[in-house]
């Protein structure tokens, strides 16, 4: 089932979204992901994550989520978990 992960980073969090990159970028290359990338402000500037993520339950989402070397460091404020099920442009 697909799982969206939305976080949002913290306003404090400077450069470490960038410090982080190349590990959070290795770690969802062993995972199924439907699509997902940087959440951008107004400005253009990466304030958050989306991924979409193909696991069996919940928990193995929560797993994926809380495993992330972006959520280890603590870039994220607040990060929501939510079921999904694609209906448009499938």
């Amino acid at each position: 089932m697909p799982y969206v992960i939305h976080a949002l980073d913290r306003s404090d969090a400077g450069d470490l979204r960038t410090r982080t990159r190349s590990e959070h970028l290795a770690y969802v290359g062993g995972f199924d992901i439907l699509y997902g990338g940087p959440l951008l402000d107004d400005d253009g500037a990466m304030c958050g994550s989306l991924i979409v993520l193909e696991v069996d339950t919940r928990k193995a989402a929560e797993e994926f989520a809380s495993s992330d070397p972006y959520a280890v460091a603590g870039l994220f404020e607040r990060v929501t978990i939510t079921g999904f099920k694609p209906v448009l442009g499938t």
